[in-house]
């Protein structure tokens, strides 16, 4: 059983980014004869509005029905704006469950409106450090930026993802999904930020073991 959470605000495309990698779970499972395999997916936000909050729940395994992934039962959640992945991470994230962190504030609606106070980046980390969460944190945006276009922020993050070891969804196979969900005039420049973001986790893991 291996259970993700993305979460972030309308916008930032972490719905494309449950799709990209649930399809690529499906084509793993294929590709190794694990035909008893079954992925799940499921939005508990809806994102009509730019600047909503927006989770996507992706479950793998062979008993698993449900879309959504329990409460403390996420393996790894994919945060793409802070307060969000806070959020979502208080009632999600796995004792010893991993937190992966783009740095880059985007405030929700409940921010701009004054009805939640964004905290500091170090707060951030010292709750999930409380929740007993490993945490990695990178500007997924900026790397976005470098690789041709900050829209790609999102598959910065599903490089980053890859590189995890508790990730089971292969590279390679979210490398051709990828190729295969995204415009075809932008798939040069989000391999680009795929490779980008996976890079930046493989030079982290040198210092530390995620």
């Amino acid at each position: 059983m291996f259970n993700l959470i993305i979460t972030g605000v309308g916008g930032q495309g972490s719905i494309l980014a449950s799709h990209i990698f649930a399809d690529a779970a499906i084509r793993d499972s294929v590709t190794n004869g694990k035909n008893d395999m079954k992925v799940r997916l499921g939005e508990t936000f809806g994102a009509a509005m730019r600047g909503g909050s927006v989770a996507s729940h992706v479950k793998i395994g062979e008993d698993v029905y449900s879309p959504l992934v329990p409460e403390k039962g996420a393996d790894i959640i994919l945060g793409l704006e802070p307060l969000e992945t806070l959020r979502i991470g208080q009632k999600y994230i796995a004792p010893n469950g991993l937190v992966i962190l783009n740095t880059k504030i985007f405030e929700s609606v409940d921010v701009k409106t004054g009805q939640a106070r964004y905290p500091s980046i170090s707060e951030i980390i010292d709750s999930f450090k409380k929740l007993n969460a490993n945490i990695f944190m990178l500007d997924a945006t900026e790397i976005a930026i470098n690789a041709g276009t900050a829209k790609a922020m999102n598959v910065v993050m599903l490089g980053a993802l890859a590189a995890c070891d508790k990730n089971p969804v292969s590279y390679e196979t979210l490398k051709k999904t990828i190729k295969d969900g995204v415009p075809p005039k932008t798939i040069e420049i989000n391999l680009k930020a795929f490779e980008a973001g996976f890079n930046k986790i493989i030079e982290e893991k040198k210092a530390s073991v995620l």
